[in-house]
C-alpha cells in the first residue's frame, strides 16, 4: 500500500508540473558548501588533507632523487680499489649526492681495518640514510588513520544531536528535518574517508619505494664487500 501511494503520488506531482508547464529544477549544493555543513570537524580534516598532500609529493621528490644512480658508478669505484687509488674513489663518492655513495664513501675510509668493522660502519651510515627517507612517513600514516576517525566522530556526534531533537519533538516530529539532520551527519565521514582512503594508497606507495631503494643499497653494499676480497693490482 506505502508503494502505490508514492506512485500515485509520483504521477500527481508530474501531472501537475505538465498541466502548469513550470520546468522542474533540481536543488544542487557545490562540494563547498556540502563541505561547511559539516561543522568545525571539516577544519583538522582539511588541515590532516594539506598536510598529506605536502607530505607524498615532497616525500616522493627526496625518494625519487636518491634512486637516481649511476649504473657505472660501481663500475669506477672497483677499478680504483683494484688500482688502489683510495683518493680518487673518495673523491667520486663526494662528488655524487645520494645514499649509496655516502655509504660506499664510509666504507672506503675505513680501508684497512677489518671487514667486520668496514660492514658495520657502512650499516650505520645505511640506517641514517634510510631514516632520512622515511622522514613524514608516520605523520602521513596518521593522516591516513586519523582522518576517517574525525570523520566517524563528527558523524556520531551528529546522530547523537539528530536523535535529541527527534525525542524533543515527539509526535511533532518532521521526517524532512530527520533526514536533513543524518545527510549533515555523514558529511564528515564521507570527508574523513576522502582524505584517509588516498592517504592511505599514498602511504604504502612510498614504503614500497622505499623498501625497493633499500634493497637496491643492499645489493650495491655486498657487491662493495666483495670488491674488497678481491686482490688489488700491483
Amino acid at each position: 500500500m506505502l508503494l502505490s501511494l508514492l506512485l500515485q503520488t509520483d504521477l500527481t506531482g508530474a501531472a501537475v508540473d505538465a498541466a502548469t508547464g513550470t520546468e522542474v529544477t533540481e536543488k544542487t549544493i557545490s562540494y563547498f558548501e556540502l563541505a561547511l555543513k559539516g561543522g568545525w570537524l571539516m577544519i583538522p580534516i582539511a588541515l590532516l588533507s594539506l598536510v598529506a598532500v605536502y607530505i607524498f609529493f615532497e616525500r616522493f621528490m627526496a625518494i625519487r632523487k636518491a634512486s637516481k644512480m649511476d649504473v657505472n658508478f660501481m663500475n669506477r669505484i672497483r677499478d680504483y680499489i683494484h688500482d688502489g687509488k683510495v683518493e680518487p674513489a673518495m673523491a667520486l663518492c663526494q662528488s655524487i649526492d645520494n645514499p649509496l655513495a655516502r655509504m660506499i664513501e664510509k666504507g672506503i675510509s675505513r680501508v684497512g681495518r677489518p671487514l667486520q668493522d668496514i660492514k658495520a660502519a657502512i650499516d650505520n651510515i645505511g640506517q641514517v640514510e634510510i631514516y632520512k627517507l622515511e622522514k613524514g612517513l608516520p605523520i602521513l600514516a596518521s593522516c591516513a588513520g586519523g582522518a576517517p576517525m574525525l570523520g566517524f566522530l563528527g558523524t556520531v556526534m551528529g546522530m547523537v544531536k539528530t536523535f535529541y531533537d527527534m525525542s524533543a519533538a515527539g509526535s511533532s516530529l518532521d521526517v524532512g528535518l530527520l533526514a536533513n539532520g543524518i545527510y549533515i551527519a555523514l558529511i564528515t565521514t564521507l570527508g574523513g574517508l576522502f582524505v584517509g582512503v588516498p592517504s592511505y594508497f599514498a602511504y604504502n606507495y612510498l614504503v614500497a619505494r622505499v623498501e625497493e631503494l633499500v634493497n637496491k643499497l643492499e645489493a650495491n653494499t655486498m657487491e662493495f664487500m666483495d670488491l674488497l676480497h678481491e686482490p688489488v693490482k700491483k
